[in-house]
């Protein structure tokens, strides 16, 4: 799978910005097809239609560590799931964008959660990050994505429950 970066919506311009006064001009949202990365990205979605801003979303296809171990099977069958997550999210983002009147970048990018979306939020120039709340439980203990970018952030991160 290579990375894919698709535009959706009318095309965005900046206009002209003022320190102090200017909300977000460009909110990154981190989303996969569970309930919290949904609401992430509709949280994300209103607040860009509210503060006249383009939304970028992205998907991370996180391989688990056991892949490079697995049968054939098994990989091919998480390159299928990436693949209709992927097709679900692009389906309903072009939906959004257009009803919306709302400029969406849609990219996905492959690797590891953390660094991917730390990355991309840089790339972007990112001025707020919206993420879904963990639902694992073992991240209580290890530290979610959320947290993580939280710690390690050059800009606003916002955690949807």
């Amino acid at each position: 799978m290579e990375q894919l970066v698709e535009e959706y919506g009318p095309r965005w311009e900046p206009g002209p910005y003022e320190r102090g006064t200017d909300g977000p001009r460009v909110i990154l949202a981190g989303v996969d097809t569970s309930p919290t990365g949904m609401r992430a990205a509709s949280y994300a979605a209103g607040l860009a239609r509210r503060q006249g801003a383009r939304l970028v979303v992205v998907y991370v296809a996180s391989p688990t560590v056991w892949t490079g171990l697995a049968a054939a099977a098994v990989v091919d069958m998480q390159q299928q799931t990436f693949e209709e997550e992927i097709e679900q999210l692009r389906a309903e983002l072009r939906g959004s964008a257009d009803e919306l009147c709302l400029p969406v970048t849609f990219t996905v990018r492959r690797g590891e959660t953390f660094p991917e979306l730390r990355q991309a939020a840089l790339d972007e120039s990112a001025d707020l990050v919206v993420v879904g709340a963990s639902e694992q439980g073992g991240h209580r203990l290890v530290g979610s994505i959320g947290n993580r970018l939280v710690r390690a952030a050059t800009w606003p991160v916002v955690v949807v429950p």
